[in-house]
């Protein structure tokens, strides 16, 4: 099955990576579960999300408020790469993609990709349920996976051969300022932010700019990125380049 995790959206815990284990449901809500939401309008125990036939299945628990996904309440739903979850104010997209061996899947590249989501470690959130095995995973500093190397290309726009690499896993793009300070003025401030968990988990993510995002010509939200993409950001495209 493939590798997935969940990522908070929003909130004062915006970038918090919750890492989706096949064999363990992880429940939330705001006093018991894996993954603990201190909000009003978030049951006790709210939802769960759970692996099911080669599937991720999110389950409302008999919520009081409800749960949304994509902006529609549900009891149980199949979800998608890009499926967004709602949960009183938190909202939470779900991330999937594989990483696979020449012969198959390797099992140890699971705990490989977390590895990077931290400059030092990983955190765990312990006793939130009792058990010493929170789900919370610190993302704001992301490692860019060892023997990986990712750049973007500007192909397009006043910045036209600029050529700008990661030397993390997770770079801002901007107008003059970030790891890509474009210099294009429809460019805004905190335009995007380009995420590397794994040569096939590189996601684009807009940041609330004024003139959105694009993905290989496409506006998006959210997008799951690929090498030889494009990102369009204002009057700027750049094409992604990554190398093993």
């Amino acid at each position: 099955m493939e590798q997935a995790f969940l990522q908070l959206m929003n909130g004062a815990r915006q970038g918090l990576v919750i890492h989706l284990d096949p064999e363990r449901p992880l429940v939330i809500g705001r006093k018991r579960g894996d993954l603990v939401i201190d909000d009003p309008l978030v049951s006790s125990t709210h939802a769960r999300v759970v692996a099911r036939d080669g599937v991720w299945v999110l389950q409302d628990l008999g919520s009081t408020n409800g749960t949304l996904v994509d902006g529609k309440g549900v009891r149980e739903v199949v979800l998608k790469a890009g499926s967004e979850i709602g949960i009183g104010a938190v909202r939470l997209v779900l991330f999937v993609g594989a990483q696979e061996a020449e012969h198959g899947p390797d099992p140890s590249l699971a705990q490989l990709d977390i590895a990077w989501l931290l400059d030092e470690e990983l955190v765990e959130i312990h006793d939130r349920t009792g058990s010493g095995k929170g789900a919370d995973v610190i993302g704001q500093d992301l490692r860019i996976p060892p023997g990986m190397k990712a750049a973007v290309e500007v192909v397009a726009g006043q910045d036209l051969g600029e050529i700008y690499r990661f030397g993390r896993g997770n770079i801002g793009i901007g107008r003059k300022q970030g790891e890509v300070p474009l210099t294009d003025v429809e460019v805004s401030r905190n335009h995007a932010i380009i995420e590397v968990f794994g040569r096939d988990m590189v996601f684009l993510r807009d940041l609330g700019s004024t003139n959105g995002t694009y993905h290989n010509g496409r506006r998006v939200g959210v997008a799951r990125l690929a090498d030889g993409d494009t990102v369009g950001c204002g009057k700027t495209v750049m094409k992604l380049h990554l190398t093993r």
